[in-house]
Order: structure tokens, then sequence, then C-alpha cells
């Protein structure tokens, strides 16, 4: 049976630090993934609203005081929010309704791997359920349903 090329899965890189967000870009490429950068939540909102993004990984200094707008971030069918912050950042107190909402809240660098595994999941997750199947040309849902064969 021959491979088919792998589905474009879009992952939403939120914050304001440059280096750290092209290093876990370029971590997520060459995991298959296709990352995309934002450097504030209305760049994120316009971007998500294309790419239909599976993941969002967001900066948790971004998310103070914006918890509403974070929690409406248009993702794909079964897509799902991580927040992270860097070492040494200062503790955000968050809402628990947003926490809720969040499948994990990272250290980066220190957990990429952990930021790996949880982005591989998803996609498998998503993969399993037939939820935001993605066209790899476009980058668009496709109509399609898996069926068995």
């Amino acid at each position: 049976m021959m491979e088919t090329s792998r589905e474009v899965v879009p992952v939403l890189l939120i914050g304001r630090d440059e280096a750290l967000l092209e290093g876990l870009a370029q971590s997520l490429a060459s995991a298959g993934f296709s990352p995309r950068v934002a450097g504030s939540l209305a760049e994120a909102r316009q971007a998500a609203g294309v790419l239909n993004p599976l993941l969002a990984v967001i900066d948790r200094d971004l998310v103070q005081g914006a918890e509403g707008e974070v929690s409406s971030l248009p993702l794909a069918p079964g897509g799902s929010l991580l927040l992270y912050r860097t070492v040494g950042s200062l503790a955000v107190t968050l809402s628990a309704s947003l926490l809720r909402g969040v499948m994990a809240d990272l250290t980066l660098p220190l957990e990429r791997q952990r930021l790996l595994a949880l982005a591989n999941s998803v996609r498998e997750r998503s993969s399993r359920t037939g939820r935001g199947r993605i066209t790899p040309e476009k980058g668009t849902p496709s109509p399609e349903r898996h069926t068995p064969r």
C-alpha cells in the first residue's frame, strides 16, 4: 500500500519572544506540523480565522486581561489551547474557567519535548476521530470523512 502525503497540521504560536517562538516553530516543522507565529492576540485571531489551527500555544503574559479573547480563539474541530511561560517569568493568575479549557501549562523552552508530545497527541486524536482533517494542498478543512476500507 502506498503512503499518502502527510496532512498539513497548522499550529499557531503566540507570544513576544521571537527567538523562543522561532525555535519552537523549527521543532514543530521538523515534526511534520505547519507552525505560524503571531506576536499579539489580534494578529493571532486574524491568522486563526485563515489557518484554522489544530493547536494554539499562547504566552501566559498575553492572556492576562484578555481571557475571553483567548477562549474564543477559532480552532479546528478537536483543537486545543496550550499556555506557556518562560523560565524566570512572573506568575500570572488566570481564571479557573480559562484554565479548564487549556490542555497544558508549559514552561518553555524546558518542556519543549512535552510540547511536541502533546502536539502529536492532539494530531493523532484528531486523525482518529476524523475531526479537523486538513488537505495538504490548500491548508483548509476537507469535507471528506474517514471511511473504513
